[in-house]
């Protein structure tokens, strides 16, 4: 199950679980929309490709939430 990280790493926007915003990598390095576009859609951290983040929405996010624990690694965009 994926992690579905809080927050964008770069500028720490939220991104709850049902995000539409909200981008990964395929280590779950985790984007918002405008933070992905500065970055080319190019992980900073891995150099893999960030894409749209499944979204868990209703009872399934209830069931199970999304993660509360922050990565946030402050970058120049």
């Amino acid at each position: 199950m994926l992690e579905l990280r809080p927050g964008c790493e770069a500028c720490d926007t939220d991104l709850p679980g049902d995000s539409e915003r909200a981008l990964i990598c395929s280590f779950e390095c985790t984007f918002c929309h405008d933070c992905a576009a500065k970055l080319h859609q190019l992980c900073p951290n891995c150099g893999g490709e960030l894409r749209p983040r499944p979204r868990r929405v209703g009872a399934k996010l209830a069931a199970n939430p999304a993660s509360s624990q922050r990565v946030v690694k402050p970058r120049q965009l």
